[in-house]
């Protein structure tokens, strides 16, 4: 099921493009956007860079341009491309609407070709608002108790797979992806209160837990480290999307 991303703001799909944009994919390019939506990130992208652009959605209905949407489920079902058809992939606000995410980017590397790039952005269920609001809520930012049966999938209301920025880096790694990059769209003034008193122990008490991590328990190695040390950098602390792209 590909998703609208009717939820995204100007700044996210800015960062995207943005990222996009700095991990210089070959142009023209083709690409493919999962969760077109309106088709405002396409809009945003035939501004800046020579693109031919596929829209892909759960629904024809948000779509606001004048460019046909191949309806699919990917709850269900499997990108309906090609291998190596596309340089460029699109997910705004896309992943957390899925029942298995890791699968969807496995198949966007399937439809990329050699060098091309995906940039997927997600609710930054990190930041210091978010961690709060589950310490006293058990539940994230933009990740509250869903109706049964109910879900609007285009809203929060379809928001069911809450992923933490190492998981998202993970699955990029495990489908193939290098050249990690990681944004965000803006710092949220909400969470600046909360660093006030929690920035010097949480960097105390995660230095000492990552000590043991690696000492310990070995989950730590040069391959992991830098994203595992990320999680605590005061963009993931204040961030409120995380967008984050690879190279195939």
């Amino acid at each position: 099921m590909c998703e609208s991303n009717q939820l995204s703001t100007d700044k996210i799909l800015l960062a995207t493009v943005d990222l996009v944009s700095k991990l210089q994919p070959k142009l023209p390019a083709k690409h493919l956007d999962i969760g077109s939506g309106t088709g405002e990130l396409i809009k945003l992208l035939r501004e800046k860079m020579e693109i031919e652009s596929t829209a892909c959605d759960y629904t024809s209905a948000l779509m606001k341009l004048d460019i046909k949407v191949d309806v699919v489920n990917l709850n269900t079902e499997k990108l309906p491309y090609a291998d190596n058809s596309f340089d460029i992939v699109t997910m705004t606000e896309v992943v957390e609407h899925l029942e298995h995410y890791r699968e969807t980017l496995q198949e966007a590397y399937r439809v990329l070709r050699k060098d091309g790039i995906l940039v997927v952005s997600t609710p930054n269920i990190l930041n210091l608002k978010s961690r709060i609001r589950f310490l006293f809520f058990g539940f994230y930012n933009l990740f509250g108790p869903l109706h049964f049966k109910e879900s609007n999938l285009h809203t929060t209301g379809g928001h069911i797979t809450p992923i933490s920025l190492f998981y998202l880096v993970h699955s990029f790694v495990d489908a193939g992806f290098s050249e990690i990059q990681i944004r965000i769209d803006k710092r949220q003034k909400s969470s600046l209160l909360w660093l006030v008193f929690l920035y010097f122990p949480i960097k105390f008490f995660s230095a000492l837990l990552m000590r043991k991590e690696k000492d310990t328990y070995k989950t730590i190695d040069e391959h992991n480290e830098s994203f595992v040390k990320k999680i605590n950098s005061l963009d993931i602390l204040l961030g409120r999307t995380i967008i984050v792209g690879g190279r195939k």
